[in-house]
């Protein structure tokens, strides 16, 4: 079953929040959606699942976890992070193998934008955090996390980008990243593995990734 953006509707910034139907059903990110575990709800509902397993935290930052309270009193899945948190019942580390869904994901951990920054990489899917987007208003054809703000280093997330391409499988068929499009190869003039060259490139450059920087 294809992941559900349970987010798609927020008014308020917020990030991509992913359901994933399948043997773990699980919840990548929060959010910061009011009433997203109403979503959630509605969503398990719909596709006939009983409750929801497992939430995965790609990173800290308030715009993925500010719903996560509510998600996990409610639905009461194991909350896997990489940096310590009151709610996390598993602690993830670089190489660890986690099910999303029914798809096999390997943990990767990928910081430059924010320390604790995880991306999941599964033989189909790859769910990127704020590493690596499609779309994010300063490119629309890969484009990569901001590194403007304190405790956050342009140098680490190139080096992040290039374990990302490193660990890969070229059968990647789609990107669901935290913020923007999701981007899936079929449908679009690139690959997945291009989409992040590209971006990589860019981030390579060096620049101001917005003019404020």
């Amino acid at each position: 079953m294809e992941p559900i953006t349970v987010t798609a509707d927020a008014e308020e910034f917020t990030c991509n929040a992913y359901l994933v139907v399948g043997d773990a059903t699980t919840l990548v990110d929060a959010g910061t959606m009011p009433g997203v575990d109403e979503v959630i709800a509605d969503a398990l509902d719909d596709a006939g699942v009983d409750g929801l397993d497992r939430l995965v935290v790609t990173h800290q930052h308030h715009d993925h976890v500010g719903e996560l309270d509510a998600v996990v009193d409610r639905f009461d899945p194991r909350v896997f992070a990489y940096a310590d948190h009151p709610r996390r019942d598993v602690a993830l580390e670089d190489g660890d193998e986690i099910l999303v869904g029914s798809e096999a994901c390997e943990v990767v951990h990928t910081p430059g934008h924010a320390d604790d920054h995880v991306s999941l990489v599964g033989e189909e899917r790859l769910y990127s955090g704020d590493v690596v987007v499609y779309n994010d208003g300063a490119f629309d054809d890969g484009s990569f996390g901001r590194t403007d703000m304190a405790g956050q280093s342009r140098e680490r997330l190139i080096e992040s980008l290039h374990e990302i391409l490193d660990r890969m499988p070229d059968t990647r068929e789609a990107m669901f990243p935290g913020h923007g499009d999701v981007y899936r190869a079929a449908d679009g003039p690139d690959t997945v593995r291009e989409v992040i060259e590209r971006a990589t490139e860019r981030a390579e450059r060096r620049e101001p990734k917005y003019p404020d920087e």
